[in-house]
């Protein structure tokens, strides 16, 4: 792929050493033998020798994938915000009555990636925020807000007077990311995904909102990072790494899911974190952005989700033509 980062160490004779510095920067990857098992196959919704997509709980698939060695190199993925969308299938998150039910719920599925990712691996997840609201069901009938309500939501219940009041800021992504903190995991970067042209809010007393987070986790203190793949030309000839202000146009759906997001959005997390024949994984497919940016650069990749609509769209991209 590219030149060995600055930071490999080598000895008198030029060979480098073995530290865990540098056996970071040339991890092992899961062999196809096992990528390409028969029993993962035959749980698959989709599989072929680059792709797996599974049609279930995302706690059940990846208790499969640990089962049966599997280690991927970086997680992606963009979870259910919480009280924004209605999915419409049983075992959803993001609908939990209280913000911090939906903190834990996250916690415990990223907690059941930690076997699945490799020890040098990452996780980058991207999250937003919402407000309490208590107001009941949504009642304007602006197009726009209209497409972004459905009914009562957790956050137009009553709450609890204190987290959960109307007005607040519920600051679930940094709540999250201390949870994560918590857990065990280590935070690199609250990385700040600016939307040059977002949605307006219907609001009359604070600012627009116009970002979202896309937090870099890692298990351990080193771990497999690729900056001359992301990285910025320096005035004096050499690279520096991306900065951790991302701005993206977001995407405006596809007509067949409502929060999908844009390609340019994953390119740091895949690029920078993912070695040569590496494996992308993404536990909240979707609508298959993070799979399909993993294909078109190389990587072999998995997605999971409970919707069969957008399981059956991952697998027709996937599939050879």
């Amino acid at each position: 792929m590219h030149a060995l980062p600055a930071r490999v160490s080598v000895d008198a004779d030029g060979r480098m050493k073995d530290t865990p510095a540098n056996r970071a920067l040339h991890p092992l990857t899961t062999p196809q033998s096992v990528f390409a098992k028969e029993s993962l196959a035959r749980a698959a919704y989709y599989a072929d020798d680059e792709s797996l997509i599974f049609h279930s709980d995302v706690s059940k698939a990846l208790q499969l994938l640990a089962d049966e060695g599997v280690e991927v190199d970086c997680i992606v993925t963009s979870p259910p915000f919480y009280g924004q969308r209605d999915y419409g299938v049983d075992g959803q998150i993001g609908l939990e009555q209280h913000p911090q039910q939906f903190v834990d719920a996250l916690v415990e599925v990223f907690e059941l990636c930690r076997p699945v990712l490799r020890d040098t691996g990452s996780l980058w997840v991207n999250l937003g925020d919402t407000y309490w609201s208590g107001k009941g069901a949504h009642k304007s009938d602006e197009a726009k807000q209209a497409a972004r309500r459905f009914g009562v939501r957790p956050q137009d219940l009553p709450g609890d007077g204190k987290w959960a009041r109307p007005k607040q800021l519920l600051l679930i992504p940094h709540r999250f990311a201390i949870a994560m903190q918590d857990a065990g995991w280590l935070v690199r970067n609250d990385n700040v995904w600016v939307k040059p042209n977002p949605i307006p809010d219907q609001v009359r007393d604070r600012c627009s909102t116009s970002h979202e987070y896309v937090f870099h986790f890692t298990k351990e203190r080193w771990y497999y990072f690729d900056r001359l793949a992301v990285g910025r030309p320096s005035g004096r000839g050499g690279i520096l790494p991306p900065l951790d202000t991302w701005v993206v146009p977001p995407s405006r759906g596809d007509g067949h899911h409502r929060a999908s997001f844009s390609e340019e959005l994953v390119r740091v997390p895949v690029l920078s974190t993912t070695p040569a024949d590496g494996i992308v994984l993404d536990p909240f497919a979707g609508s298959g952005t993070t799979l399909r940016f993993a294909r078109s650069r190389g990587f072999r990749s998995i997605g999971i989700d409970l919707n069969a609509e957008y399981c059956a769209r991952m697998a027709r991209e996937a599939a050879p033509d």
